[in-house]
């Protein structure tokens, strides 16, 4: 072990003249590093520690380390992370960067990006978009699928070993009464039982990969560029070494437990979406509650090493906890199915009600019109050639929207289908996926006037709908048959329609018990 003092480092990198400006160095620290910020740069700096989870204590390890940052974070920012400097004591005793005299000490440099510019500080001042949401959801499905395979142990054994480390953090803490601990953790082991199975069978499913493994709000930026991700666990292979949809449930679990539960319900479905995740699917409120119960843990960790004078560690602390606990509290499968002719809001509704179903981060949302263009290989925003409208065409599509629909309902998941839904035999499909599965239906036919569908249509841009006011014509035209969903006038506001379908839905549970 080499831990010694570094305190002539972090003299020299907060002095500007070190490197060549003047001025004030901005510094923060956290338990394991601490961050120069002057000009354009930012400069890291590894504290020579010795933890369980970390081992920084010389001066090879943080060597080593600091290299490893730069190559893993290169993964997703290769931009931001621009290499190592040495910090060298030179003949004269003084320190220099990459001198010719003996190695003390080593830094990652860094570009700099402003700190309003952080997802967390976005969110606080309400600059988060749905926009920004579907970008990211895009960006992290990108990461995953280029990350490394590890085939290390079963997907099971690998939450096990998180399952053991939560555990052990709860016995130090004073925080929680014993026997909440001893409730939470019996309730963690079933749910981990239950999920055992699907878990292995993702593993060797290639699902468990070397991930970014500290994927929430503050490791995520707005650059000129779009969504960055950045900071990812460099210090230990095996904490980053996890489920994909782990890694993403960290995101879920800090955007629902702030406040944003719309959001995080369309970081799911979009990554869903892109990657065509929907057998894990069911995993999702388990680890997201593995994610709480980790928050939860730490965070009394930091209150009884450091203490809370003011009484918001132990609040917060409280509220993950909590927040774990609710999450692993069985679902119920729900399968609400939304028709309507172009232009009527069918969209617009589903999206508002997903997060409104089912346990966090809520329900899966299947559309016709991203299917079809999936099927196609082409963007949501690109129009589909006429041939995509075949008849043969759309038979594949409400097929495949049944199939993946019974899919997440056999996981106790709930179930949101947007189509247009104007076949008889369609509408009698999707029905039939309830019935065999023994859960109640909800299927809601949205309604405007033509003139309002045509307005509507004519004002929207270029999105994942292709409809245009000629393919409205032809929809009017045509008899739907006899309409037995229940039928609804888009002409009220959308909170008032999800509050209507939510009110239907209870109703058709209670029935159907």
């Amino acid at each position: 072990m080499d831990i010694h003092d570094q305190s002539a480092a972090i003299e020299f990198l907060g002095s500007a003249e070190s490197y060549g400006f003047s001025g004030r160095v901005e510094v923060i620290e956290t338990h394991i590093s601490f961050v120069f910020l002057i000009d354009g740069r930012a400069f890291k700096l590894k504290r020579a520690v010795k933890l369980p989870y970390v081992d920084f204590s010389t001066y090879d390890l943080r060597l080593y380390y600091c290299q490893r940052e730069v190559e893993l974070n290169g993964r997703a920012t290769p931009d931001l992370y621009l290499g190592i400097r040495r910090i060298t004591r030179e003949a004269d005793g003084r320190l220099a960067f990459n001198g010719t005299g003996e190695s003390v000490d080593v830094i990652v440099e860094m570009t700099r990006f402003a700190q309003h510019d952080l997802f967390d500080r976005m969110a606080q001042e309400g600059r988060l978009t749905t926009r920004i949401m579907e970008e990211t959801a895009g960006l992290v499905a990108s990461f995953h699928a280029k990350a490394q395979v590890v085939h290390a142990g079963s997907g099971s054994a690998n939450l096990a070993g998180v399952l053991d480390i939560n555990e052990a953090g709860f016995a130090t803490s004073h925080i929680f009464p014993p026997e909440e601990i001893a409730r939470l953790a019996k309730t963690f082991r079933a749910a981990w039982q239950g999920h055992a199975s699907l878990m292995d069978c993702r593993e060797e499913q290639d699902k468990v990969r070397l991930c970014h493994g500290d994927l929430h709000l503050r490791n995520l930026f707005m650059s000129a560029a779009g969504p960055r991700m950045f900071d990812c666990i460099d210090f230990n292979d095996q904490i980053a070494t996890v489920d994909v949809l782990y890694d993403l449930a960290f995101l879920l679990m800090d955007l629902w437990h702030r406040g944003f539960p719309d959001f995080a319900n369309i970081v799911m479905n979009r990554y869903l979406d892109r990657t065509g995740d929907d057998n894990g699917y069911a995993l999702l409120p388990f680890f997201m509650a593995v994610r709480a119960a980790v928050r939860a843990h730490v965070t009394g960790t930091q209150i009884e090493e450091a203490g809370d004078a003011n009484g918001g560690l132990t609040q917060s602390a409280r509220r993950y906890f909590d927040f774990a606990a609710e999450l692993l509290k069985p679902g119920t499968p729900r399968l609400i199915a939304i028709g309507g002719l172009s232009g009527s809001g069918k969209s617009t509704l589903a999206d508002a009600l997903a997060p409104r179903l089912g346990t966090a981060p809520g329900a899966r949302l299947l559309e016709s019109d991203r299917l079809r263009k999936a099927m196609f290989g082409i963007a949501v925003d690109e129009r589909l050639p006429l041939e995509a409208y075949q008849p043969e065409v759309s038979q594949r599509v409400y097929d495949s929207l049944a199939t993946r629909a019974a899919k997440i309902i056999a996981g106790n998941g709930a179930v949101v289908v947007d189509a247009v839904f104007d076949r008889p035999e369609e509408r009698r499909h999707i029905e039939s996926v309830a019935a065999e599965a023994g859960i109640a239906f909800t299927g809601i036919w949205l309604e405007a006037d033509a003139e309002t569908l045509k307005a509507r249509i004519a004002a929207r841009p270029q999105g994942q709908s292709d409809a245009t006011t000629d393919i409205l014509e032809r929809q009017l035209a045509k008899d739907i048959g006899e309409m037995n969903w229940i039928r609804l006038a888009t002409t009220v506001p959308t909170n008032e329609l999800v509050e209507r379908v939510l009110s239907l839905v209870v109703k058709a549970e209670s029935v159907c018990v």
